[in-house]
């Protein structure tokens, strides 16, 4: 099922983000993950590139590909480009076909530490890989990025809503948010998204956190301004594991209850992996989404 019937529902859904092995020494482990999650039957699972520029992004694609057909949950792979030929793009998106994949999020990428680069007939933005991604498969359902708080390579807020809708121009049918921490930076966003004339289904973004070493790690990664109520709890259970889990999906949950309180219907969760942690989001919503 393409993602944007999901998102055409007039409930609210949940799906959840899972990260393919980094070495084959992992596979078994993150098989293990992805069966559990898909064993709550969220809406849709979304699978990340591969590691290391997608190097192993053959996992990504049967990661997809066993969602949806050993465990029937919709799923959507992504597919970044700044890193690869635009051979590698195209070979990429066939398997994909050939897989039975449906849905792409298309995403421009970071450009590894060990990539030579540049590359040549490389692509340099996600407008570019989505309309090859039209050209090559136009029934492919396609995804993208966007950014509450802008984009950290952007020179402005102003510059990466255009952006953005430069992408939605091309062809791109859904938005997912990176993490956010605060949500009136989210319906601010949403605000300005909207009065750019973007008008596509946009998805929010939740990073439950629940180890202190993924708080600075998630600084850095997105940006992400973290709100002094937020710290607080850090600081109080960071050092305690398990009371710092639970308090990162209270803190979570909350957030999610708040979007939705205010109309936002499509929720998607970076999961890291964590069963428990998906599992306890979607036990915390059971009334609320049920």
């Amino acid at each position: 099922m393409k993602i944007t019937d999901v998102l055409q529902s007039d409930r609210v859904t949940l799906s959840m983000e899972v990260f393919p092995p980094k070495t084959t020494t992992a596979v078994e482990k993150v098989n293990e993950a992805v069966r559990d999650i898909a064993a709550l039957k969220p809406d849709f699972m979304s699978v990340t590139y591969g590691a290391a520029g997608g190097k192993n992004s053959k996992y990504t694609i049967q990661i997809a590909k066993d969602i949806k057909d050993a465990y029937g949950v919709n799923s959507i792979a992504h597919l970044t480009c700044l890193s690869s030929t635009r051979e590698t793009v195209e070979n990429q998106i066939r398997l994909m076909k050939e897989a039975g994949i449906e849905n792409i999020l298309a995403l421009r990428g970071d450009i590894p530490q060990d990539a030579d680069f540049p590359l040549p007939d490389q692509f340099h933005y996600a407008a570019e890989l989505v309309r090859e991604i039209k050209r090559l498969a136009p029934d492919m359902c396609i995804g993208g990025a966007c950014y509450p708080e802008g984009h950290p390579e952007a020179s402005s807020k102003a510059e990466d809503i255009l952006h953005i809708k430069e992408k939605v121009d091309a062809g791109c049918e859904f938005l997912t948010t990176q993490m956010f921490f605060d949500n009136s930076i989210f319906y601010n966003y949403l605000y300005r998204l909207r009065e750019a004339g973007i008008m596509v289904p946009i998805i929010a973004g939740i990073m439950p956190i629940t180890r202190k070493n993924q708080v600075a790690r998630s600084i850095q990664l997105s940006g992400s301004c973290v709100p002094a109520r937020f710290k607080s709890i850090v600081d109080w259970f960071g050092d305690e594991p398990a009371k710092m889990k639970q308090a990162g999906i209270a803190y979570a949950t909350d957030q999610i209850i708040d979007l939705i309180a205010n109309g936002v219907k499509h929720i998607h969760v970076y999961t890291m992996n964590d069963p428990e942690v998906a599992a306890g989001i979607q036990n915390n919503l059971s009334e609320i989404i049920g």
